[in-house]
């Protein structure tokens, strides 16, 4: 035992001066190594198990509660199994780290605790505390309980002589001498997070204190006996925890509820093992003993059955392990259901599994939430029943076939479940923690976390073929390789009664495989067009689906491929916005496990055949949705210029811009790579040489609409990896609010958008850890380079850019303003507002470089509108 002298601390100058030695004592061991640490740790723990005998003799003596022999198995526990669990456990400096990802965790101590300890364990819950504290480089002040002062005093003297005869400063445990409640007071505001172990009042008082605390919920441990219990192990296992130094571990037994099958023989083998059951007389005593004036009466605490029966006035054998109280009430009003911290139990019968659970949940709600339940049952044949329990139970340890106090503080029964002596109950025990508390809850955690660059892609449909009159040819691979039977095309009215389907139709013939035609597809397709095309594709029941088409055919057939392989997929959460694909909320159904899906383009610019993308209108509420992902992706794109030939100008026109706005976008995203980069630029400079051929006489021109076509499909390419921006966010509301083309759509908002990007200083840039500051005027200025627009600085590339694109605008008939178009100067004012804050909210907004305010859209559609292109946003 200790014999050195400590400064006495029994006044609030005292104290005050004690808190001073230790802060002072933390500061230093707060730059101690690990290695220092570890010595200190052992020295403690063994100096502590030790003395384990010594302490619990002391315990014993001064509180007049418990069995010796078991505190000494409490402190045996506390200093053997603590250091055994935490030996090797990192808490200096560093304590992971992960180069790769660009993570390190570093360890801190969090200061002084206060450590309030109760009466029940005196000397093990000191010595627990204590050898916490100091794994962790934390300074502890000790509030005991007047009635176990000096074995708890004893017990933190005792780990302080040996932590500091092994290197820790003097003072880095402390204690208050004579304790009293306005010292505990004063020592949690003045610590830094409080360990509060004790009596509901007490840690209410921590968590009130206005200090982090971590504190123990009051223990009601219901025990549930099942029909398939092994009758031998339960009641032993309950009589070997509730005797278990006199039932005073918070975490013991206070009620047994055995089924009706089982009731006789369970309480045969109480009896059998020297329990007694009270008859209704004496149960009616020791009911008027355990509560007075509404508490626990603290004269039973830890008492012997037989010196409990005797206060009630009953006369038991001496050698009584428990006093069983058979009740019928699970009512707060029934004292035997309270929590009794003794070798009392109240004993139950329940009809059947179901009634056991109900009546241990009014027995928690009575006054353990968040603590301990207990249930002993066939743990290999009866699963179902321990998930019920376990979703029933609201506490924090669910034990099945264990003794709840030894196996509620962990490590003894299951060597998962953390050794400790504060056992967290959770919110439902008005606690911070649901755990075991350990070394983890004594740190501070900072992490270090280096800026990395997620991993990138480049996805494509599996196969893309593309040459002027490769259509046939690649066709045939649905019957030679694939062997597919039924074909289902989606086009449009226009396309099907001009005939663009029958080179399909003919070859799906020659091959012997089944078809059908659906042409109900319109400009803007409508949410119900392709709600219809999925029904009669349900009805047909399609091996592979053929899209042919602009855009709006390929993103109706789409749609259609979804609704038929999952028709309970729900359209609102397809459309649902993401900031990170890999990351949505919502999870695209598996594709392809139905259908294989071909996308035909009969245009030069969408890039649908190559995109996961699909734009569709909801016909209600004439919002266009833009779905994404790469399950949308076609399984095969056929780029054949044969089916481009006869495009009229407006639609060439249209449709070749949109491919340069892909283009634009996909260069100044904010997830923009090498991959995506090269397909843009080749993108770009194709369309401007090989666009006005197009226009002027593309019947005639077959290389240069081959050369637009492959363009527009790179460009998809380009912006199926990269993704779009805020130029297509504004289009497609355009396009939504007042009909103007969407390849339209986008040429008229081009110039602002550049001119926004370019800014220098953005009032906010786009978010994605490769984009680490705004550079989009060099982007753009790359992009007139290499198109031949090279100016003598970036600011002049980019005027001649916007110069080049507005000549190729103009040369192919695209006219100047949104006014230019028709649409009415009050309607666009009076759905301004609208169409701007649903361009905010649109999917394609994230990759843009520039994120904008709404007010800097609303700007942007006003210049384009009036014409004021040339004032930058």
């Amino acid at each position: 035992m200790s014999d050195k002298k400590y400064p006495v601390v029994q006044s609030a100058r005292s104290f005050e001066k004690a808190l001073s030695r230790v802060r002072e004592a933390q500061k230093r061991f707060a730059l101690y190594t690990q290695e220092q640490v570890d010595k200190i740790f052992l020295a403690a723990a063994t100096a502590a198990n030790q003395a384990r005998i010594p302490l619990a003799k002391m315990a014993v003596e001064e509180t007049g509660m418990g069995v010796v022999e078991d505190k000494v198995i409490k402190n045996h526990f506390a200093s053997e199994y603590i250091y055994n669990t935490y030996r090797n456990t990192k808490t200096c400096g560093v304590i992971e780290e992960d180069r790769v990802y660009g993570t390190m965790k570093i360890a801190e101590p969090i200061g002084v605790i206060a450590a309030v300890i109760p009466t029940t364990n005196p000397t093990s819950t000191a010595i627990f505390k204590t050898l916490i504290s100091l794994k962790t480089r934390n300074g502890i002040i000790i509030s005991p309980h007047p009635r176990a002062k000096k074995s708890t005093i004893e017990a933190a003297k005792i780990v302080l002589d040996a932590a500091v005869a092994a290197g820790a400063p003097e003072d880095i445990i402390s204690w208050i001498d004579v304790p009293s409640l306005e010292l505990t007071n004063m020592l949690m505001q003045e610590a830094d997070i409080i360990l509060a172990t004790g009596g509901p009042g007490m840690v209410k008082a921590a968590y009130s204190s206005g200090k982090p605390a971590l504190g123990v919920g009051a223990g009601n441990t219901p025990a549930i006996i099942d029909d398939s219990a092994d009758i031998l192990l339960a009641v032993n296992s309950i009589i070997h925890s509730k005797t278990f130094d006199n039932g005073m571990i918070c975490a013991s037994e206070q009620s047994v509820i055995a089924t009706r099958k089982v009731y006789a023989k369970v309480k045969k083998e109480f009896k059998a093992r020297g329990c007694y059951f009270l008859n209704p007389e004496e149960t009616e005593k020791v009911r008027k003993t355990i509560i007075i004036n509404g508490a626990l009466n603290a004269r039973i605490v830890g008492q012997k059955p037989v010196r409990i029966a005797a206060l009630a006035g009953v006369e038991v054998p001496e050698n009584t392990k428990i006093l069983i109280g058979e009740v019928e009430s699970v009512d707060i009003s029934e004292e035997f259901a309270h929590e009794k911290l003794s070798p009392v139990l109240a004993m139950y019968m329940a009809k059947d599994f179901d009634e056991a659970i109900e009546k241990a949940e009014q027995l928690i709600a009575d006054g353990g939430y968040g603590h301990t339940s207990s249930l002993y049952i066939d743990a290999v044949n009866e699963r179902e029943k321990i998930d019920k329990f376990a979703a029933r139970m609201k506490t924090c340890r669910i034990l099945v076939n264990t003794p709840s106090s030894q196996g509620g503080i962990g490590d003894l029964y299951n060597f998962r479940l953390l050794p400790s002596l504060t056992l967290g109950c959770g919110s439902w025990g008005g606690n911070s923690v649901s755990e075991n508390v350990g070394v983890k809850h004594l740190l501070n955690i900072k992490t270090v976390a280096e800026r990395r660059e997620n991993m990138l892609w480049f996805r494509a449909p599996e196969k893309v073929y593309i040459k002027k009159g490769c259509m046939p040819v690649a066709l045939q691979e649905l019957g030679d390789v694939m062997g597919k039977k039924r074909a289902f095309v989606v086009t449009d009215s226009f396309l099907y009664k001009n005939g663009y389907t029958k080179p399909i139709t003919d070859k799906l013939d020659e091959m012997g495989i089944t078809y059908t035609v659906f042409s109900d597809v319109e400009p803007d397709p409508s949410l119900k067009s392709a709600q219809s095309g999925a029904e009669a594709m349900t009805k047909f029941e399609p091996d592979v689906i053929i899209a042919l088409g602009g855009g709006s055919a390929m993103d109706a057939a789409k749609i259609m491929w979804v609704l038929y392989e999952h028709p309970e997929a729900d359209f609102i959460d397809m459309a649902m916005r993401f900031v990170d694909i890999r990351k949505r909320i919502y999870t695209f159904p598996k594709m392809g496990e139905k259908a294989y899906f071909v996308a035909i383009p009969t245009s030069s610019g969408t890039g649908s055949e190559v995109t996961p993308f699909a734009v569709i209108t909801d016909q209600d509420t004439g919002i266009k949705y833009p779905l994404a992902d790469y399950e949308l992706m076609p399984n095969m794109a056929i780029v054949d210029a044969d089916n481009m030939m006869s495009g009229p100008k407006g639609l060439t026109a249209a449709s070749g811009i949109d491919a340069v706005s892909h283009a634009l976008e996909a260069y100044a995203s904010v997830m923009a790579t090498d991959f995506t980069d090269g397909l843009a630029l080749k993108a770009l400079k194709v369309i401007f040489e090989y666009l006005p051929a197009c226009y002027d006489n593309g019947q005639n021109e077959s290389f240069a609409r081959e050369k637009v076509a492959h363009a527009a499909t790179m460009a998809g390419m380009a912006f199926a990896n990269a993704f779009l921006g805020v130029c297509h966010s504004m289009a497609h509301k355009l396009g939504a609010f007042h009909h103007i083309a969407h390849g339209i759509a986008n040429a008229l908002m081009l110039e602002q958008v550049i001119r926004f990007n370019s800014s220098e200083v953005p009032t906010k840039m786009g978010t994605f850890s490769q984009y680490d500051h705004p550079h989009t005027l060099a982007r753009y200025a790359e992009v007139a380079q290499f198109l031949g627009f090279a100016g003598k600085n970036d600011k002049e590339s980019v005027e001649n850019l916007i110069k080049g694109i507005n000549e190729l605008k103009a040369r192919v008939g695209i006219k100047e303003t949104i006014a230019d178009y028709g649409v009415d100067e009050e309607y666009f004012l009076k759905t301004l507002d609208d169409m701007t804050e649903q361009a905010f909210d649109d999917q394609c907004t994230g990759a843009n470089p520039r994120y904008p305010l709404m007010s800097e859209i609303k700007q942007m559609y006003l210049n384009a509108y009036y014409g004021n292109n040339k004032d930058a946003v």
